[in-house]
Parts: C-alpha cells; sequence; structure tokens
C-alpha cells in the first residue's frame, strides 16, 4: 500500500500509541541498563527500560536496541515480535510495523501485550489509510484492565476516517458514559439516538 504522509498531529497522535507505553515506568532509567542481559532483571524489566529512554530522533540506536533483545527471545517468539513491531512504529515505519503486529498476534500473543497490539495494528492501519480494516479489528475489541477504553477512542477516530461521523460520536460518548458520576443513562440514550435518527440524504 502506498504510504500516506501523516499530517503533524497525526505523527504526534502515531508516536504517542507507542510512548504511551512508558506510563508506570522510570523515567530516568539508562538506556545502557536495558540492553545488558548480564544484569538481575527480566527480559519484561530491561524492555521497560527500553521504553522508558527510547528516543524517536536516534532511529538507527532505537532499532539496535531492541533487537538485541528481541535476539534473546526464540525466534517467532509472539512477544518479541511484538516489541520489534513496537519500535518500528515507534519510529514511523507503519508499513514494517503492520505485518509484525500481524505475525505476533498470529503466534499466540497473549496477556498485557494482545489487546496493545490490536490497538497499535488499527492505529497503524488508519494512518496509512486502511480505516476500514481499523474498524473491523477494533469493533469487538472491549474494555480491559490493561488500556481501559482505549479501544473504543481508536475505534472512534477509525469509524470517522471511515465517513461514518454519526458513529464515531455515538461511540465517544457511550463510552465518556461510563466515567459519569451522573447523567450517564441520558448520555448513552443520546449517544444510540445518534444513529437511529439518522437523516435522509
Amino acid at each position: 500500500m502506498r504510504r500516506i504522509r501523516p499530517s503533524l498531529s497525526r505523527a504526534r497522535g502515531r508516536r504517542a500509541v507507542t510512548r504511551d507505553r512508558t506510563q508506570g515506568t522510570a523515567q530516568g532509567a539508562s538506556s545502557t541498563l536495558c540492553q545488558d542481559p548480564s544484569i538481575d532483571q527480566s527480559w519484561d524489566d530491561r524492555v521497560a527500560l527500553f521504553w522508558a529512554s527510547a528516543d524517536e530522533s536516534k532511529p538507527d540506536l532505537a532499532l539496535a536496541a531492541m533487537k538485541r533483545l528481541v535476539e534473546e527471545r526464540p525466534d517467532a517468539d509472539p512477544d518479541a515480535l511484538f516489541e520489534w513491531a513496537s519500535v518500528h512504529d515507534f519510529l514511523g515505519r507503519e508499513a514494517d510495523a503492520i505485518p509484525l503486529y500481524r505475525a505476533a498476534l498470529e503466534a499466540g500473543l497473549s496477556g498485557d501485550r494482545e489487546p496493545q497490539a490490536v490497538i497499535q495494528l488499527a492505529s497503524s492501519l488508519r494512518n496509512l489509510g486502511d480505516a476500514r480494516a481499523a474498524v473491523d479489528l477494533l469493533e469487538g475489541l472491549t474494555e480491559d484492565a490493561v488500556t481501559g477504553s482505549a479501544a473504543q477512542a481508536f475505534l472512534a477516530l477509525a469509524l470517522y476516517d471511515s465517513g461514518r461521523p454519526d458513529e464515531a460520536l455515538r461511540v465517544s460518548l457511550r463510552a465518556l458514559a461510563l466515567t459519569l458520576p451522573l447523567y450517564r443513562r441520558a448520555v448513552s440514550s443520546y449517544a444510540d439516538d445518534l444513529t437511529e435518527k439518522r437523516p435522509a440524504d
């Protein structure tokens, strides 16, 4: 597929999708620490340290650091494939990230990384102009403890880009309604009305 150059705001959003994974990690972690398997840390800990100091302005260094981590795992390891996809995504190389995300999921990716992979794959597809494929991935994804309602946010974006703004707004409002201390039922009802009362063309 021909790469579509994202707008500045979309490029920032693209990087944020993977950068958000650094929340909860030590922001001042040394990048050399995550590259040294002799240190008494789990692979996941060193991956977290990588993301805490990842710098998209130094793509060669980022790729080299993650490649060393990936090479510690067996071939076709789903967790390693996901992290390899994520660093490509983080660096704006969505076309390279997409098949890697798919390979990770097909290899049996599970646990906390699985919903992240689906969301990040869908976001990359949308950024490259395939919003309909993003919708197909996200429509069946439910809220979970890792990503919360993020799937609904990205679904709304994909629906909007697919030319379905009423549905995008409905999805957004229904997700928002769940967080409201008051008027939850009213907002949910009005959200449903958006598609039921759609004016005729």
